[in-house]
């Protein structure tokens, strides 16, 4: 047996970076198929066992428990799907214009990266374009009063770029985001060697087109790992629950665990920490909002 960690997901065939860094391509056991197993998938980030079969192939044997995912389901839809796993950051990416940003995506997107164990990061990209400035400057007031760590970058000006690139290398990351926000054009600008593809932004749908089309670990020059996966533009969560949910919202935890009821929901409780500091001003109530309607989707989920 050999143990390792899955870098690259294509269809159903898995290319396995072994310990001694030796690559080899694998297909899952049987037994592994048929098992339901965490979410019923093997993705980019697990760590797994894999043995020799003939002719130079090998299967995956076993699947180690995933220490953080990244799940998300359509939205609307009823079917959770890990994208990777064992990372340390999920690094959302936003463009501020052309695609213009979507606010209750990057929310979701948050708090995706919190309910699967990760610390999430917001990157602001293409701040160089005029008509997205006043975007930019309310968006960066907005999650930095929220306590979510921001950055503004640019992969045309080089502005945050040093920032941007000293995150990525920090540890093992996820880079998501709506497709045209600019994800390989920034991975390209912290290090050239990538060849990201990239590709204009429609003009009439101003909505980017999908570049990725499978799930990898993309090794960086210098340090760190990002998992480079399919653009998406809606997102559902998969797998958050409503008591995990008020955590997944850096700017609720001061207020949580004050409220007179200790099962409270935050929505419309007498004498709640979490309206109160909305009320103050302490929590901003578009943030709110979104909470409250992510809370009815989990419960409409059952």
């Amino acid at each position: 047996m050999t143990e390792g960690q899955v870098v690259e997901v294509v269809g159903g065939r898995y290319t396995v970076r072994a310990a001694d860094g030796r690559r080899v391509e694998a297909a899952l056991r049987g037994r592994l198929k048929r098992a339901s197993g965490a979410h019923g998938r093997v993705v980019v980030g697990d760590r797994v066992e894999v043995a020799p079969v003939a002719d130079g192939r090998y299967t995956i044997e076993s699947v180690r428990p995933q220490r953080t995912i990244l799940a998300r389901r359509t939205l609307g839809g009823h079917v959770a799907r890990v994208v990777a796993a064992n990372l340390d950051h999920l690094i959302v990416v936003a463009s501020v214009a052309d695609p213009p940003p979507r606010q209750g995506v990057i929310d979701r997107m948050l708090v995706m990266g919190e309910a699967g164990g990760m610390e999430s990061r917001l990157v602001l990209n293409k701040v160089d374009l005029v008509r997205g400035q006043g975007v930019a400057a309310y968006l960066l007031h907005l999650y930095r009063a929220a306590g979510v760590p921001v950055l503004a970058t640019s992969a045309v000006s080089g502005e945050g770029l040093d920032a941007f690139g000293e995150l990525v290398r920090s540890g093992a990351s996820a880079l998501a985001g709506p497709s045209g926000v600019g994800k390989s054009s920034l991975l390209n600008a912290v290090d050239p060697s990538l060849g990201l593809r990239v590709q204009r932004v429609g003009r009439r749908s101003r909505a980017g087109r999908h570049t990725t089309v499978s799930s990898r670990l993309v090794d960086l020059q210098g340090g760190g790992i990002v998992a480079d996966t399919p653009g998406f533009s809606d997102v559902g969560l998969a797998g958050v629950s409503a008591e995990r949910l008020p955590w997944c919202f850096p700017e609720f935890r001061p207020h949580l665990g004050r409220c007179r009821f200790g099962d409270c929901a935050h929505l419309r409780e007498p004498d709640c920490a979490v309206h109160a500091a909305v009320n103050n001003g302490l929590i901003q109530r578009v943030r709110y909002e979104c909470y409250a309607a992510i809370r009815g989707e989990i419960a409409a989920h059952g």
